[in-house]
């Protein structure tokens, strides 16, 4: 995509941003689907198809979808634990400095930038290397960096489980006896350990009970404000996802159908499909009248996603423009846009 197209909103990004700490450009995951004896390419699974967004310093942007619509993979793609198909993430460590893009440097170079990059993963419990007390679970990183060594490491150990929730003496035990919100705060710490910039947090609530996802969001809020931390928070409970977050991107099948502020998401959804999936959130009140969108049929697969709009084989408002172009995204404030044929644009 040329800077021109970029600029002129041939993407979601969210160009109001100025100097933002990280900003993605077009990015792609495709994994080869290989037959054969030979094992020939026969086609791509198109698991993030062309997304772009920009994070400022110290906020949270959440990227929402049904499970299989691309989040996890794009994070993970996004810190280089995959390898990009395509597209660019410049960060932008220096306020007004200049921008790196990571997907073009060397594995040697990727290393220097690692400490500002970080990860919470989804399950507390695969994510632990059961083998190593906590101490070395926290303490690896700070030694591969070569940030601290023997008791200075174990002090910092003891304060990032302080400042998690726990106790120092938690650092000489195993993760199987802890419960999974302890193994939560352990894998906060760890991801705190180097003093990172922007964390990841991949779905980082969804594997617990309620009352402790209270706890672990509240923690996170406190961290973000306490650290200057940038969040990109992949989740599918658009609850969670009210309270937590500034912006949210909606993704569906690979692409980002809209973006907007937490207020313009909640009150003023212009995507068939964002609506759809805010009619499933539970309201505390029974008493409220609900009307619920269900949807029709089953997420297409991302080997042949379908033509057009990747919506409209399930979107109760499909029309037959919808089946030919993919539409363009849709300026509807300066904050909020969408991909649909059905939206009118700001007047």
């Amino acid at each position: 995509m040329s800077k021109a197209a970029f600029e002129a909103g041939a993407s979601s990004v969210d160009l109001t941003i100025e100097d933002p700490l990280l900003e993605v450009r077009d990015l792609k995951k495709y994994f080869p689907i290989r037959k054969g004896v030979f094992a020939r390419h026969v086609g791509d699974v198109k698991a993030v198809d062309g997304i772009s967004f920009r994070v400022r310093r110290n906020e949270t942007l959440s990227l929402v979808g049904e499970s299989g619509c691309g989040k996890t993979t794009a994070g993970r793609t996004l810190l280089r634990l995959l390898a990009p198909t395509g597209g660019s993430a410049l960060y932008r460590p220096i306020p007004n400095g200049p921008q790196v893009d990571l997907f073009e440097l060397s594995n040697a170079k990727m290393r220097g930038f690692r400490s500002d990059l970080q990860i919470i993963f989804q399950d507390p419990f695969a994510s632990l290397n059961p083998r190593m007390p906590v101490s070395m679970i926290i303490g690896e990183a700070l030694r591969v960096h070569g940030l601290a060594r023997g008791a200075e490491l174990e002090d910092r150990v003891s304060q990032l489980l302080e400042r998690v929730g726990l106790r120092a003496e938690a650092r000489n035990r195993f993760p199987h006896e802890f419960s999974g919100g302890q193994r939560q705060r352990i894998g906060i710490a760890r991801a705190l350990a180097l003093n990172p910039r922007f964390i990841v947090c991949d779905e980082a609530v969804s594997a617990l009970d309620v009352s402790i996802q209270a706890q672990i969001i509240n923690l996170l809020k406190d961290l973000q404000e306490e650290f200057n931390l940038s969040f990109l928070f992949i989740a599918h409970d658009l609850s969670v996802v009210k309270y937590l977050s500034d912006r949210i991107a909606v993704m569906y099948l690979g692409r980002i159908v809209e973006t907007g502020t937490t207020q313009d998401i909640f009150e003023r959804a212009a995507h068939p499909y964002t609506q759809a999936l805010l009619s499933a959130v539970p309201r505390p009140d029974p008493t409220l009248a609900k009307d619920r969108i269900v949807l029709q049929g089953d997420v297409p697969s991302p080997m042949n996603p379908p033509s057009g709009c990747h919506f409209r084989t399930r979107c109760p408002l499909a029309e037959d423009r919808c089946a030919e172009t993919y539409p363009d995204y849709v300026r509807l404030s300066a904050t909020h846009s969408a991909a649909c044929h059905l939206i009118q644009p700001e007047t």
